[in-house]
């Protein structure tokens, strides 16, 4: 399964760096929708990311509207991770799927309610206590991945480790 973790507009280097590296991690393709909170030169988006640059799959895009054009929500598997969905994000099923888009926005704002409306069918979750706004962006990426990860056996990962037998 191909996964890609979509960014709109994120305002804080350190959060996309740190998704940056979970995507590294297992494979997935990072896009960025401007405009981004920070220059992608950013030292806090590069520390972040560690030295896992070059192992991204990465692609920009200059607006929402531009992404949604070039990878039209009909046509292809995207979800929309919200705190005002209803739908738990770990009710789909992602495992029959080839490639996924989990769209995520802005630190400060989240995805735009226009869009969420438009695409209900679509809203995911992560459940969470009653009063509180949302959990840290790349928390919340990295909860979601590996929920479709989880789904697919981690298939293509590593799942153990002979580090300890050495």
């Amino acid at each position: 399964m191909k996964i890609n973790i979509v960014m709109v507009e994120p305002e804080i280097p350190q959060n996309t760096g740190n998704i940056a590296r979970t995507c590294a991690a297992i494979g997935a393709k990072l896009h960025l929708v401007y405009p981004l909170g920070f220059l992608v030169d950013d030292k806090y988006l590069k520390r972040a990311g560690l030295d896992y640059w070059d192992k991204l799959e990465i692609e920009e895009h200059n607006s929402l509207e531009k992404f949604l054009e070039k990878y039209n929500p009909e046509d292809n598997n995207m979800f929309f991770a919200s705190t005002k969905s209803t739908k738990c994000y770990s009710d789909v099923d992602y495992s029959n799927m080839n490639e996924v888009y989990i769209l995520f926005g802005k630190e400060t704002k989240g995805l735009p309610e226009d869009l969420l409306k438009k695409y209900i069918d679509k809203d995911i979750r992560i459940p969470m206590k009653n009063g509180l706004r949302s959990l840290n962006l790349s928390n919340s990426v990295a909860i979601i991945v590996y929920e479709v990860l989880r789904q697919i056996d981690f298939k293509g990962l590593e799942e153990t480790s002979d580090y300890l037998t050495k």
